[in-house]
């Protein structure tokens, strides 16, 4: 596996990163903005699901206004991330809180497909002034969780 992280580190866009004055803060940057797109919407969701919004809105009306940012975080943050891996692919392999880190993003991302190929499928029952059903609520407390350990992970890479 080395040998592969050493190739990352070593290509000619990882080279360029590294090159290029302000790239790597500006791609953190663009990082930050795209983890607040992602999480701060998928988290008033998850409260909505449990209870804690605004019961007068439909949750399909919260979830097409909210999840399109979270996908747009989504993307803003994975595209960044990669770009900044690569510079520094072994040195942040070997931190001990980069499986967390993956790991919690493929709970965070099975939740998801999981809640939208199953729950969600089931919403009309309980899209208005109705309780969202145990399996939804226990996916916004995953969502919640899992969300919350990638970030701190991620801002441990740093560190550990």
């Amino acid at each position: 596996m080395d040998g592969f992280f050493s190739w990352l580190e070593d290509g000619p866009l990882a080279e360029a990163i590294r090159g290029t004055a302000y790239l790597y803060p500006v791609l953190g940057s663009f990082h930050i903005i795209g983890i607040a797109l992602l999480i701060g919407p998928a988290a008033a969701f998850d409260l909505r699901l449990l209870g804690l919004g605004q019961r007068k809105l439909r949750v399909t009306t919260v979830a097409g206004y909210l999840l399109p940012l979270s996908r747009l975080g989504f993307v803003v943050a994975a595209v960044t991330g990669i770009l900044m891996f690569l510079p520094g692919a072994s040195l942040m392999a070997e931190r001990g809180s980069a499986p967390w880190k993956l790991g919690l993003l493929l709970i965070a991302g099975l939740n998801i497909l999981i809640f939208h190929r199953r729950t969600y499928r089931g919403v009309s029952d309980w899209d208005l002034n109705e309780p969202s059903p145990v399996p939804a609520r226990t996916a916004a407390v995953v969502s919640l969780t899992s969300w919350t350990g990638v970030t701190v992970a991620g801002s441990l890479l740093a560190y550990t």
